[in-house]
């Protein structure tokens, strides 16, 4: 990454959340630039050699921007830390010689599987989590009990979870028997155990899920429990999705 970006992208960078609250914070004069109040949102920071300060903290120099895709097995909890001290993403990062502070992008339940990205880039973080941002995720779902085409048409449609109803996905029957059914979900939103309690609402029980894209990232490489480095083809399609390059952003691989 280059020592040189836009202040607001600076802040966030560095953890003063989204660039939009950084924005807020320039506009309410609480960020200087070498001694001087920042007026004007579009300044530039040269990390290497400009001293920012923030409500009279001086701000470093943000650590290297990280994404990793890891593929989380079951069992596993989408978190930094447990206070029952169960196995976390984090751990499993640890475990493969990562030792950069990273946080998950989202959550995937304990009994899900699937690509999951870890990061220390907030804005990232927020641009894929945000449902106004409506990144599409696609699941692959192995449901208890042979699923009706008409089933599977009122889930796509929405159903009402207690107050709360789904919004329109995307619903693929790729395999069928009378004791079980194999499904792909493409959806925009994330609401907790979302895809279990839609089929659970039609009377069926869920036996595996597994997220196996975001967007059109697959990730098809990595066994269960491995993680690597995204590419740079992968960050720049990443960002792209996430809306993070339509300010002339450099592109420049994450690592």
């Amino acid at each position: 990454m280059s020592p040189r970006m836009r202040i607001n992208r600076f802040l966030a960078a560095a953890g003063f959340g989204s660039r939009r609250a950084c924005e807020a914070l320039i506009r309410a004069g609480a960020v200087s630039l070498n001694g001087t109040i920042v007026e004007k949102l579009a300044a530039v920071v040269d990390s290497e050699t400009d001293t920012v300060v923030v409500e009279g903290r001086t701000v470093a120099a943000a650590p290297p921007r990280l994404v990793y895709v890891l593929n989380k097995p079951t069992g596993v909890l989408s978190t930094v830390v447990d206070t029952h001290d169960r196995r976390t993403v984090v751990d499993i990062a640890r475990e493969h010689g990562y030792r950069e502070r990273l946080f998950p992008v989202g959550r995937l339940d304990l009994d899900t599987s699937g690509i999951l990205i870890l990061t220390n880039d907030g804005d990232l973080s927020y641009r894929l989590t945000h449902p106004r941002f409506k990144i599409e995720k696609t699941y692959r779902v192995d449901v208890k009990g042979e699923v009706a085409d008409e089933t599977a048409d009122a889930i796509a449609a929405g159903v009402d979870l207690g107050g709360y109803r789904t919004k329109p996905c995307r619903v693929e029957i790729l395999e069928r028997s009378g004791e079980a059914t194999v499904l792909r979900v493409r959806l925009r939103e994330g609401r907790k155990r979302q895809i279990r309690r839609m089929f659970a609402l039609h009377g069926h029980h869920v036996a595996a899920l597994e997220r196996t894209a975001l967007g059109d990232l697959t990730f098809d490489d990595l066994a269960p429990g491995r993680m690597r480095a995204l590419t740079a083809r992968e960050d720049h399609r990443l960002r792209e999705l996430a809306g993070l390059l339509n300010e002339g952003e450099d592109r420049s691989s994450c690592h």
